[in-house]
């Protein structure tokens, strides 16, 4: 039996003829003098007390699978084994490290016993096992929640799970109905209500959702996901001026309701699918909208090439699927089953994907920049043609140096993601854990004859839409779970980008489930959804206090009240642009980073070295990589702005004026309460504001004050 399983540990490899013999002779060898020189020399920092550069060589299998540097030991060719060139300290790190060379006699013995297969007959530490293979996924693996087939959970509604988990718990009172008509609207369009709104909120939610202002709250939540900014970081942070085409196409997805799926397939191939379709092309903006050094030396290519790559694998996985993937960059992932070969063979669907700059005519026709240039200046077609920068393959591709072509060839397995030390050329393949074993070519998609892509793009986003074979029921829970954090302000996995063992748990695992379902049977349409959860129980319920519910769930895991949460920085500037009557509504087009625009706060233009300064104040992250969800801090700066700002103070006049028309000031105070928040000031209220006007302050410095007043900036 021993000899058995030296045959099948060895059977993956290339047997000489005689290797029962060799075998046989390296047993003798190992058992009378190798085991004692591995356990005295070796063992201490290999298997011992600590497994220097993840080699490990207390058993066979651990030998054999090597380290950080690959491979170690070839059984029957000491020649070609790593360790013998490093015991005779031919190549570096020597080992031992911190002792003589060895012997010759003893590394004889070794290389001998290397070429005899390299046997043992028992570990090296009595009772030790073989580490698991990190780079091999099991059915075991595949048990964590994130990574299983969606359940089907019959239920009637989003109530009837939660209060089925309550503890026996109820839902807080319903809220009046002004707090819902104000909490509905900043939750759809980020503005507050208008003085006059349908009593109906059904019939209030179907129109909010309907308005084009629904699109440019919704993008900016996924522009944090994506990332996107509209200049390169790094010291010399040039613009891309045409990178508001994605933040534009973001805009126009949701607002049509386009099914995510096609959203998530145009973002990752948009010019694999339509390579003529404007809108396909800027959706691939999604790839390109990570930094990126502009200038770099000769040694800097390739590993700034893999960088670029990185970014892109690594804000699909966190953005899309909820995956740390690019902790597998250097090395198996350390808690979920990512290994590094998947990693690589995820990272090579990018190997020829570049950023560039296209020409799109009025006709829609879609030209390389190369052909633009070479085109007439002054003919009416190109006097009209908008460029757009896109993520794709095979237009004018842009140089990222001067030292060779703007990618490589092929992209290789890294060891310890050192471009320095390859490992073998990275073939397109998935996540094991989300993919049914067998055939991956399934998910493949060949392009046709003359297309200039490869296809690897577009075979990605079959795999990652795939609910039944691929990834797709995960990406269905990250997108619920995003669409339910906005709307209460924390997610029912309150890690959003992560649904790994290193994020927090969900806390309601049968409703995730059934939402993503009901996403799915609704051909992956939001807007259904948002009207799902704003018509349900749970959302409607006031923010009253219960100090038994808040002692059995301080987290409140269970939503059995609806906690208060403070609007992002754009929502805030955008409210105050809206009651003082000044907000512009002009859709699309160029942003700008002038903060007395009267545009909505998703127009300014992102440039990563200069963010706007009142919107970094109220948390808006830095643009670097995928934001899941945005800190809420309260600091002096926020209120300084809101006090002192030349623009809070423009809004402050313009909401004066707006109100003056009222009446007295009794009238005035009441009309500048309805448009702050959507109700009447209470008698101790109106009190407080006459008084405060009859100190003679102006009615700017009331308004400004009600503007700076906690119930404004937060969604109760």
């Amino acid at each position: 039996m021993r000899f058995l399983f030296l045959f099948l540990t060895t059977s993956a490899l290339a047997l000489p003829p005689d290797h029962a013999k060799r075998m046989e002779r390296g047993l003798k060898l190992f058992d009378s003098e190798v085991a004692a020189i591995l356990k005295q020399n070796c063992l201490k920092c290999h298997g011992g007390e600590k497994v220097k550069s993840d080699f490990d060589m207390a058993t066979r299998e651990d030998l054999l699978r090597g380290g950080s540097h690959g491979s170690v030991v070839v059984p029957f060719e000491a020649k070609s084994s790593l360790l013998v060139s490093l015991i005779n300290h031919a190549k570096e790190p020597n080992m031992p490290d911190s002792s003589p060379k060895l012997p010759e006699a003893v590394i004889s013995k070794i290389a001998a016993w290397i070429d005899d297969g390299a046997p043992y007959s028992a570990p090296l530490i009595a009772g030790k096992k073989p580490k698991k293979d990190s780079g091999v996924v099991t059915d075991e693996d595949r048990q964590w929640w994130a990574f299983q087939p969606l359940k089907k959970v019959q239920a009637k509604s989003i109530d009837e799970l939660l209060l089925k988990n309550a503890k026996g718990m109820t839902f807080a009172p319903a809220a009046e109905k002004e707090v819902l008509v104000r909490r509905l609207h900043l939750d759809l369009t980020g503005l507050p209500p208008d003085l006059s709104e349908p009593t109906d909120l059904s019939v209030l939610t179907d129109r909010l959702l309907e308005s084009p202002r629904y699109g440019e709250r919704w993008a900016r939540h996924w522009l944090d996901v994506a990332r996107f900014a509209e200049s390169t970081g790094f010291e010399q942070d040039y613009d891309r001026p045409f990178a508001f085409h994605y933040r534009d196409f973001v805009i126009k997805a949701l607002n049509s309701d386009m099914p995510y799926d096609q959203f998530v397939r145009w973002q990752l191939a948009g010019d694999e699918y339509e390579p003529q379709n404007p809108l396909a092309l800027a959706a691939t903006g999604f790839l390109g909208a990570g930094v990126f050094p502009s200038q770099i030396t000769a040694n800097e290519v390739e590993s700034s090439r893999y960088d670029a790559m990185d970014d892109m694998l690594g804000t699909t996985a966190s953005g899309m699927l909820g995956l740390t993937l690019s902790c597998a960059r250097c090395h198996d992932h350390k808690f979920d089953p990512l290994p590094t070969r998947d990693y690589y063979a995820m990272l090579s669907t990018f190997t020829t994907t570049t950023r560039m700059n296209v020409d799109v005519f009025p006709d829609g026709k879609v030209t390389s920049a190369v052909t633009t240039m070479n085109a007439k200046k002054n003919t009416p077609a190109f006097q009209g043609a908008t460029r757009m920068m896109i993520c794709a393959e095979g237009y004018d591709p842009i140089v990222m140096h001067t030292q060779g072509g703007p990618f490589f060839d092929k992209t290789h397995v890294l060891k310890r993601g050192n471009p320095l030390m390859k490992d073998g050329e990275a073939t397109q393949g998935f996540l094991q854990v989300l993919s049914k074993p067998g055939d991956t070519k399934r998910w493949q998609w060949q392009p046709p004859a003359g297309a200039k892509s490869t296809g690897k793009r577009r075979s990605l986003s079959n795999w990652i839409t795939d609910v039944d074979g691929g990834a797709g029921a995960l990406l269905a829970r990250v997108i619920v779970n995003r669409l339910w954090q906005h709307h209460f302000g924390i997610g029912l996995v309150p890690t959003p980008n992560d649904f790994g063992k290193t994020g927090t748990p969900c806390t309601q695992p049968e409703l995730l489930d059934w939402l993503a379902a009901k996403l799915i049977e609704n051909g992956w349409k939001l807007k259904p959804m948002h009207k799902l959860i704003l018509s349900s129980r749970v959302w409607q319920q006031s923010s009253a206090r219960d100090a038994k519910k808040e002692a059995a769930d301080p987290a409140n895991g269970l939503f059995m009240r609806f906690v208060p949460y403070r609007l992002e920085g754009e929502a805030i500037r955008d409210s105050m642009l809206a009651v003082s009557g000044v907000l512009d509504p002009t859709m699309h087009g160029p942003g700008t980073r002038d903060e007395n625009s009267k545009r909505r706060s998703i127009y300014f233009n992102i440039k990563r070295s200069q963010l706007i300064g009142s919107m970094v104040a109220f948390d808006q992250p830095e643009p670097l990589v995928s934001q899941g969800a945005r800190p809420t801090t309260t600091v002096a700066p926020q209120a300084l702005i809101l006090m002192n700002s030349p623009q809070a103070r423009h809004w402050a006049e313009g909401l004066a004026k707006r109100v003056s028309s009222a009446g007295d000031a009794a009238k005035q105070i009441a009309m500048t309460y309805r448009l702050c928040f959507h109700r009447d000031p209470k008698p101790a209220e109106l009190a407080t504001g006459l008084d405060f006007l009859k100190s003679g302050a102006s009615l700017a410095d009331y308004c400004q004050v009600v503007m700076s007043l906690n119930e404004f900036v937060y969604v109760n």
